[in-house]
């Protein structure tokens, strides 16, 4: 059975991995807020995450186009054949020209933070997804957004303070904890075109509810941390 062809705009949407896109941007957005941050700021940093998440979502579903029409998956408009590469490739190079100076207008520490977050995050689809080494670009990438946050102002220049350390280290558990609750749905059909990242290997040893439960609990753990070191500590030092 076949799914009707979406347009453009749907197909680039549901391209961008919308879920964890929205999540990123909402989260980061809140808590910029939270921080007293000026209603102009926060819209910058909304702008700023969701720009930054497009292009990993969209270099995701290009990379794995052969590998998601090898597993016949319905949701993948670029395996489909929904929207052409090309012009996915193409979003991808004006959503990078956008986030640079977006990152840079949240000021310079906090421009470089993010965007080592993001090509942290690319380098998971390029290099590190097939290996044990899977979960680094994620605590890499998630390690970042504190001092995104705690350096983030107006403009270029330096703003804020450095992040507090405990806050980046529950951050960068979290990550961890976030990569492997993503690649459980898909462990079968990662297996099966040899993408063996670190959470396959343990399930293979382990198997996927044993996984499943301790990614649980270990993401659980790691975000009652963010929000505990947020409420006590604090995003940057004082």
């Amino acid at each position: 059975m076949t799914t009707r062809q979406r347009g453009l705009t749907v197909s680039l949407i549901m391209s961008s991995h919308p879920l964890p896109t929205l999540a990123m941007t909402v989260t980061l957005t809140a808590a910029a807020a939270l921080t007293g941050r000026t209603g102009v700021e926060v819209g910058l940093v909304a702008l700023t995450i969701l720009t930054g998440q497009l292009t990993v979502g969209w270099l995701n579903d290009l990379l794995d186009r052969k590998r998601d029409t090898q597993v016949g998956r319905q949701d993948k408009p670029i395996a489909m054949g929904w929207v052409d590469p090309g012009t996915v490739t193409f979003a991808i190079a004006v959503a990078t020209l956008l986030v640079i100076p977006l990152s840079v207008a949240n000021g310079t520490y906090a421009g470089i933070a993010h965007l080592a977050a993001v090509v942290s995050a690319w380098s998971y689809n390029l290099v590190f997804k097939r290996t044990w080494l899977s979960w680094l670009p994620f605590a890499v990438s998630f390690g970042l957004l504190p001092a995104f946050l705690s350096y983030g102002g107006l403009g270029g220049g330096m703003h804020g303070t450095p992040p507090t350390w405990a806050m980046t280290i529950c951050a960068a558990l979290l990550g961890v904890g976030i990569h492997f609750l993503n690649t459980l749905p898909d462990l079968v059909q990662d297996n099966e075109t040899g993408v063996r990242h670190l959470p396959l290997r343990i399930a293979l040893r382990t198997g996927a509810p044993r996984l499943l439960l301790v990614s649980l609990v270990w993401t659980a753990l790691a975000a009652a941390g963010v929000v505990v070191t947020g409420l006590t500590v604090g995003v940057g030092q004082s």
